[in-house]
């Protein structure tokens, strides 16, 4: 099974504990003694932090791959044992999953940035005044949106953040424009080859809505908030035209593995093509990278016979 499954774990948390409130109102103000600050709406209320902080952690892989697309990168002190992109980012054994604050403190840091307050670290390190922005994992493509904004305002770079959810906008509607065969296409996205999936309430699922692909998950989801479980014979006898395989990575999948499961080869996916090797962190972020995801899935539905 999947260690991890980062986007939907994250969403599942961000659901059940607060609802992101984002976007921040990008004035920049002088504190009593004279430091600027900015204020910023994030997850947990309305955060006062640094105008330009230089001692940045992330213990989140989104949010670092924005940090840096966003020319933050010479900020950023630390990131989590998580953050793989960009291969530049200073990679540590901090984690956000099950995140230490006494182990984030010795970075010194003028802003923590992470996806979910496990284990009460955000006050944690409010109580020793550290500033920090919870932005959950997005439920939508503008909640992906408003949190690079914030942590545009947040770290002095507003205008870059706006160019890059601008570039994001433009290449996902220029790569749906362009994939006409989606409509009414079916398909499945394993999360791992225990046959974890999406339904179409989930972030993933709302990107695949956006070709007009029809979820088979959908039907099997009873109270597993958006992540069911499939059967084997369940998805047999439903025959996805595509399937999304966003476990290559984590678990070795591939076509030819898939072709090996009992009673997958004779799946009309397997047998014409329709076998869809994704990039695991691809298909888990939501940040300045979504485009590729978006990408990937389009190109499997213009390939579809």
């Amino acid at each position: 099974m999947r260690p991890v499954r980062v986007l939907g774990a994250a969403i599942v948390t961000a659901a059940v504990t607060l609802a992101a409130g984002c976007g921040g109102d990008g004035k920049t103000k002088t504190a009593d003694d004279g430091a600027k600050t900015v204020t910023v709406q994030a997850g947990n209320g309305a955060v006062t932090v640094p105008a330009h902080p230089k001692r940045i952690v992330s213990l989140s892989p989104t949010h670092t791959e924005t940090l840096f697309a966003i020319g933050a990168g010479s900020q950023v002190v630390a990131v989590d044992g998580l953050s793989d992109y960009p291969s530049n980012a200073p990679r540590t054994q901090l984690s956000g999953f099950k995140p230490n604050a006494e182990a984030v403190i010795k970075y010194r840091p003028d802003l923590v940035v992470l996806s979910n307050d496990m284990d009460g670290v955000v006050k944690a390190l409010e109580k020793v005044k550290i500033p920090v922005l919870l932005e959950p994992a997005a439920e939508k493509l503008d909640d992906a949106y408003d949190e690079i904004t914030d942590l545009g305002l947040a770290t002095g770079h507003a205008a870059e953040a706006k160019k890059v959810t601008d570039g994001m906008r433009a290449d996902i509607q220029k790569t749906v424009a362009a994939s006409t065969k989606g409509k009414g296409l079916t398909y499945y996205h394993e999360l791992d080859n225990e046959l974890h999936t999406v339904t179409s309430q989930t972030f993933a699922g709302q990107v695949y809505g956006l070709f007009g692909l029809r979820n088979v998950a959908d039907a099997a989801d009873k109270a597993s908030g958006g992540y069911p479980q499939l059967s084997r014979e369940y998805l047999v006898k439903k025959d996805p035209d595509l399937i999304f395989l966003a476990d290559t990575k984590c678990c070795g999948q591939n076509a030819a593995a898939l072709a090996k499961r009992p009673g997958f080869g004779d799946l009309k996916a397997v047998k014409d093509g329709g076998v869809v090797p994704l990039d695991d962190d691809l298909a888990s972020r939501w940040g300045p990278r979504l485009p590729q995801f978006v990408k990937a899935i389009g190109d499997a539905v213009q390939k579809t016979r």
